[in-house]
């Protein structure tokens, strides 16, 4: 029941507001009535006629100038934006893989914008935004998709970067425009969701160093810098309480409506990967209530994504424990990219189904570029040969958690333009090594100049890449691990640069690289045939997947085995049937193995490129 006093305050508010009404409107009203009633209760004359006519045409020419400017301003009110209705789209999170507790996260989001009502009554509020983080490639649009699909609601879809405009104010204008039709979604659907991608080109702090780069980027006038976009965004986000609802503002006018305001449920979803560009306005509790940090798939769920691409292709079997570990650090984009390109290289191979080669090829291309077919000289195809064998022998009887992948001599366009490489790929998940591990790593990259120096005789320029990579293990080794004489850590001072060129700290960083050299160098010496058998093999085929390396390595170290034998161990593991030595080339000999011996070997100058 309402009492007296509720009654007569009710009463009062209603006068108020029709007193307010006719205030605002009232003179308009009575001009209308004026014109209507002079033009319907007077007879017509030719002078009426005509001056109505002047009042006609200057309302046209008023009108037509009116609609250029809404025209113009719609037009360029419009940011590059989609539209995705409940149902368009087939993916749910039975689709998502790789992620599960981001999955959760996302399952609670969709729980909460279902039970909006429910999870009112207990005084709980729904979220305005997540933000989330992580590197390209990892799903963070396609998370957005699903929870839109399961949550059953309309899901706007918007490039930040749109909403910069050539004319001041138009930022705001198209944010304005994008809210308001969210909340008329959000009234007819029970909630919408608007996601942002690349948020930052929208949300970059207003304290970074400059104006921000929503809006026009810079001058003045009419055209200049700004954050108005990003003060609308905010004020979007949480605004204050009040009707959207044309019919509810009209009969709040007239006194007829006098309920609480209703703040639809809109989810503003962005998606970054430098979170720490974006404003704290942005960041505060109310704006952006939830962080959800995307990452590339685990070691543990790396497995669910692999096999949901394969499902999708003909392939033969393939042990899984290997792509897991050949996939290490991959996004989901990565692995389904990977994948089909596979199938293109098997498509193109004349075969029905995709293979496990097919697979490492496609990865290979991906991460260090094509191919580029060159024409080499057999003194350059050997050096780099020796060299990359090098590597992959101290690889494979070194790094006990890893696994050698590939081994070519063959140019390839990406990888910093390097000549030749040996890649490998642990073989768990690895977050600590121990002082061993580490200076296992470091003869790992000086076993090139080993290998130059006992199957060469000479030294190369293409162990820089190794040398400075070897260089910095061993500062760390001794400054920054502490596994040499010193605890002394150089993270704790300011300068790190000048205490590395410390002579005592370079003096005992030399010692561990001696120390690694000649360590690798007694066990290339060992498995010599080894060596050898990789090194020809390479320069047969040029590129060498990591099992034809392995068991070329196992074949080489059965014992006894005659020094003739060695490069008849690498035609036969690679099922070669001419294994004559190319013919010379400018006027180079072709070396040969006399008793495990290179024999003819010219007086070679330093060899050309960078080498891994």
């Amino acid at each position: 029941m309402i009492n007296d006093a509720e009654l007569d305050r009710s009463i009062d508010r209603s006068l108020d507001n029709i007193g307010r009404f006719f205030r605002r409107w009232g003179m308009g009203i009575v001009v209308v009535a004026l014109v209507i009633w002079f033009i319907f209760s007077h007879t017509t004359t030719q002078t009426q006629v005509s001056g109505l006519g002047i009042i006609l045409q200057l309302g046209v020419a008023v009108m037509f100038g009116i609609l250029q400017f809404v025209a113009i301003f719609w037009f360029l009110g419009r940011p590059r934006l989609y539209w995705v209705m409940p149902g368009e789209t087939g993916i749910g999170f039975a689709d998502y893989k790789g992620n599960p507790e981001v999955l959760e996260a996302a399952r609670r989001i969709v729980t909460l914008l279902r039970g909006v009502k429910t999870f009112k009554e207990m005084g709980g509020e729904v979220s305005r935004g997540v933000l989330l983080v992580g590197p390209p490639g990892t799903g963070k649009s396609y998370l957005a998709q699903c929870i839109s699909t399961e949550a059953g609601v309309p899901f706007a879809y918007a490039s930040a970067a749109s909403f910069r405009a050539m004319f001041i104010g138009m930022d705001v204008l198209m944010i304005k425009n994008l809210y308001r039709k969210a909340r008329r979604l959000a009234r007819e659907y029970g909630g919408c969701i608007i996601f942002m991608d690349e948020f930052d080109a929208i949300g970059l702090s207003r304290g970074s160093g400059g104006s921000n780069q929503m809006g026009m980027g810079g001058g003045f006038g009419m055209f200049g810098g700004g954050t108005g976009g990003l003060n609308e965004l905010l004020m979007q986000m949480d605004p204050p309480p009040s009707d959207n609802s044309f019919v509810r503002r009209f009969l709040r006018m007239l006194g007829l409506y006098h309920g609480k305001a209703i703040r639809e449920p809109v989810l503003t979803i962005g998606a970054t990967n430098i979170p720490e560009s974006l404003d704290a306005a942005l960041l505060r509790p109310g704006r952006f209530d939830r962080r959800i940090v995307v990452a590339p798939p685990s070691d543990a769920h790396r497995a669910e994504v692999i096999d949901y691409y394969l499902s999708k292709v003909k392939h033969d079997h393939i042990e899984m424990s290997k792509l897991v570990g050949d996939f290490r650090g991959y996004t989901p984009v990565a692995i389904k990219y990977v994948i089909n390109e596979a199938v293109v290289i098997a498509h193109f191979a004349g075969r029905t189904s995709m293979q496990y080669q097919d697979i490492c090829e496609a990865r290979e291309t991906h991460e260090h570029g094509l191919r580029m077919p060159r024409q080499l000289s057999p003194l350059e195809k050997r050096r780099l040969a020796y060299h990359e064998a090098g590597h992959a022998v101290a690889q494979a009887k070194l790094l006990a958690r890893h696994r050698v992948t590939h081994a070519t001599i063959s140019k390839r366009l990406g990888a910093g333009g390097a000549e030749a490489y040996v890649s490998y790929r642990e073989m768990e998940e690895i977050v600590t090594n121990s002082a061993e591990e580490i200076f296992a790593e470091i003869q790992v990259l000086l076993a090139s100049r080993a290998a130059e120096e006992l199957f060469l005789q000479t030294r190369l320029n293409g162990v820089a890449g190794d040398l400075q990579r070897a260089t910095q293990l061993a500062l760390q080794y001794v400054t920054v691990c502490g596994m040499g004489d010193s605890f002394f850590s150089v993270l704790a001072m300011n300068d790190h640069d000048r205490l590395f060129v410390d002579p005592e700290i370079r003096r005992e960083a030399e010692a561990v690289l001696r120390r690694a050299y000649t360590s690798v160098r007694a066990l290339l010496e060992h498995h010599r045939a080894a060596v050898v058998s990789v090194a020809e093999a390479l320069i047969l085929r040029e590129d060498l997947e990591g099992e034809e390396v392995l068991d070329l390595i196992a074949r080489a170290d059965v014992p006894p085995l005659p020094p003739s034998a060695l490069a008849e161990i690498a035609m036969s593991a690679l099922a070669q049937v001419d294994a004559s030595p190319p013919p010379p080339t400018n006027g180079h000999k072709h070396e040969k193995l006399i008793d495990g011996q290179l024999a003819d070997l010219p007086s070679p100058s330093n060899g050309t490129g960078p080498l891994s």
